[in-house]
């Protein structure tokens, strides 16, 4: 995925270290002030990437994307925005992820919401290079998606609806997200330009890069 919608599946045991198996799970599992704290710090993390992207005019794949594309075309408020095109996707969560999972996302899809539309008068960036702006920012956006992902928590969105297709017709959801993430992307030169577009997939590549050097089976222990 080059979005922000990476997701924990449901009986996906590849956090567990070698030994474990799912009905281990409970040795391990994360306390309720665990997820609290890894909601708050991956929100804020995924909240100061997003800052960059907008202050450099970039963007990034999935329903965050989509916000981003509507925020540079309306002048409407980015949190929001994203907050709102997340709502009808809950619905398909709980069908394809079951309802832990679609109450944690929610939490973690508000948190980011709400930090991102303060996040302004928090932060004032005088200038950010976009190609610094993408790379660093991608790789902020992948450490925070990883504390959610960890979690089993996501930032909901488009993930969703592959998953579900997934699960209902045996397609691919990486292949899926992919297909959404190009149409978003490709739509992005609407209101961008291409070298803005371009560097939006380097920050994609970026957050990917991140997430796939640290989300690999057996390296953490934590459920």
């Amino acid at each position: 995925s080059s979005g922000i919608d990476f997701a924990w599946q449901p009986g996906d045991d590849r956090f567990l270290p070698a030994g474990y198996s799912m009905l281990d799970k409970d040795h391990i599992r994360h306390s309720p002030l665990e997820d609290a704290i890894a909601f708050l710090l991956g929100t804020i993390l995924v909240s100061i990437g997003l800052e960059f992207f907008r202050d450099a005019g970039l963007l990034i794949g999935g329903t965050a994307g989509i916000a981003f594309i509507v925020h540079y075309m309306t002048g409407l408020d980015l949190g929001i925005v994203y907050f709102v095109i997340n709502i009808p996707f809950y619905l398909i969560s709980f069908w394809a992820m079951g309802w832990v999972f679609t109450v944690k996302t929610f939490i973690a899809v508000a948190l980011l919401s709400a930090e991102t539309i303060v996040m302004p008068k928090l932060l004032t960036i005088a200038h950010i290079e976009p190609l610094y702006a993408a790379f660093a920012g991608g790789l902020i956006l992948g450490m925070g998606i990883l504390a959610l992902v960890r979690h089993k928590a996501s930032l909901g969105g488009l993930n969703m609806i592959s998953f579900y297709l997934q699960n209902r017709k045996g397609w691919r959801a990486g292949n899926i997200q992919m297909s959404f993430d190009i149409v978003i992307l490709t739509s992005a030169l609407i209101t961008l330009d291409w070298k803005h577009v371009a560097l939006s997939i380097c920050a994609a590549l970026s957050m990917n890069l991140m997430i796939a050097l640290n989300h690999r089976p057996g390296r953490y222990n934590g459920f």
